[in-house]
């Protein structure tokens, strides 16, 4: 098939797939960078009023799980997690109806805009409810993945949906491996050593970090400005909708569109917390420093961006979706088997292997069943609605799963993880199967 019969006509160049993989790419290094630097913000602005009665509490709650002060930072980490994942939670749904009644390329232009400025005020948080404004701005805003991902759908056919969401989940892949180490080697730099007249304006030592992030940020808004160009053409455009977002999140759309966001939820519960305790499965049970914990997260990146950009391409025109879906699943569930009962470092990387096969493998090809149930009209909304429902999921699984894996042990956490898992395969093997024609 040419490529002018997979595009819409528009009255200027078409739409690539690299402007949108640039975009999403480049929004997840920046959204990914801060992670190394959880532990190390928690310590810097722990003496503060508000953070440090909450620092207090967290010691308590730590200390009465057995997991003494260790388990602090992780709580803290998984409270700003869950903050950021509860705003796109809510965002995501807007951001993608309005994209749906104005166009993709105004709606990306405001958000990108609005995520340099949050990495902005994190570079001069002199304070952390400074810190927590500028996350707070950054959460909502980022809740444009799912315009960029509509925008998929929008250029590609329904024979090809899964190719164009298997570009998606590699650019995600490779933000997240890029984003972290970014992080951990910029942190080294910290601009108060040198200069600590500069704290009156709000420097901090994560400066340099906020504001590399805020390179990229602005890099991605000038790509989108200068090379995205609309995607959604007038005729596909809805009306307006409500501004409520739950409304949004609740307007009706197509049963199939419902089971698989109950699928993508049950999935996202599992993995979002099993994500999120790697690093201490890793450190718990094999000694595991952090430079060995980033490669075993490197791992896993790889593989997703392989399976994503490479083998879902050629997979789900051949088997469908809901199939490639379905074995993804169960290759997620397999690989929390051997993370539980891993006591060698070869047998978690078997596992990690079949968690990122398996991951790399679903979450494409759900995205591709949510655009494929979806009118044209509906495609920023549907997506939206989406990813809305994995962000809920993100900001539920991690502590939750954080608590088991220092109450319970990490067996138990991954076998459990596994069981919920198995529960989103059910699901999966029961979806419809989308018309192509």
């Amino acid at each position: 098939m040419s490529n002018d019969s997979e595009q819409p006509n528009h009255d200027s160049k078409p739409l690539s797939l690299g402007v949108i993989f640039l975009t999403i790419f480049i929004d997840l290094v920046g959204f990914s960078i801060i992670f190394p630097l959880l532990p190390d913000i928690l310590e810097h602005y722990g003496q503060s009023g508000i953070l440090s009665d909450l620092t207090g509490s967290l010691n308590e709650l730590s200390n009465a799980m057995g997991g003494g002060d260790r388990f602090t930072p992780v709580l803290f980490g998984g409270i700003l997690g869950s903050l950021y994942a509860v705003l796109q939670f809510f965002f995501a749904p807007i951001w993608g109806g309005l994209s749906d009644q104005k166009g993709r390329r105004p709606i990306l232009l405001i958000t990108t805009l609005g995520v340099f400025a949050s990495y902005i005020l994190w570079g001069f948080a002199g304070s952390f409810a400074l810190l927590v404004i500028a996350r707070f701005v950054g959460g909502c805003m980022s809740g444009n993945i799912s315009v960029a991902t509509a925008a998929v759908a929008d250029i590609t056919t329904k024979e090809n949906r899964s190719k164009g969401m298997g570009v998606v989940g590699a650019a995600f892949g490779l933000g997240f491996i890029l984003g972290p180490a970014l992080g951990g080697f910029f942190a080294q730099y910290n601009l108060l050593e040198s200069n600590p007249e500069w704290a009156r304006f709000g420097i901090n030592p994560f400066s340099v970090v906020a504001f590399v992030a805020a390179i990229l940020a602005l890099v991605n808004f000038l790509w989108v400005n200068a090379r995205f160009k609309e995607s959604l053409t007038e005729e596909n455009r809805s009306q307006p909708e409500s501004r409520n977002p739950i409304d949004r999140l609740t307007q009706k759309l197509p049963p199939a569109i419902g089971k698989i966001n109950l699928t993508y939820f049950v999935f996202m519960f599992a993995f979002a917390g099993m994500e999120f305790t790697l690093t201490f499965l890793g450190a718990d049970r094999f000694g595991f420093t952090a430079t060995q914990n980033a490669w075993m997260m490197v791992f896993v990146g790889l593989v997703l961006v392989l399976v994503q950009g490479g083998l879902v391409r050629r997979l789900a025109p051949k088997l469908g979706e809901k199939r490639v879906a379905t074995a993804g699943l169960g290759h997620v569930m397999v690989g929390l088997v051997f993370l539980g009962i891993a006591s060698s470092v070869g047998t978690l990387y078997v596992g990690l292997a079949f968690l990122a096969f398996g991951v790399g493998l679903c979450s494409p090809t759900l995205t591709s069943l949510v655009s494929l149930f979806a009118s044209d009209s509906e495609q920023g909304k549907a997506l939206g609605a989406f990813r809305s429902i994995g962000s809920l999921a993100r900001a539920i699984g991690p502590i939750l799963a954080s608590i088991v894996f220092w109450m319970f042990g990490s067996a138990q956490l991954y076998f459990a993880g596994a069981a919920i898992t198995a529960i989103a395969v059910v699901l999966s093997s029961r979806l419809p199967n989308p018309t192509k024609s």
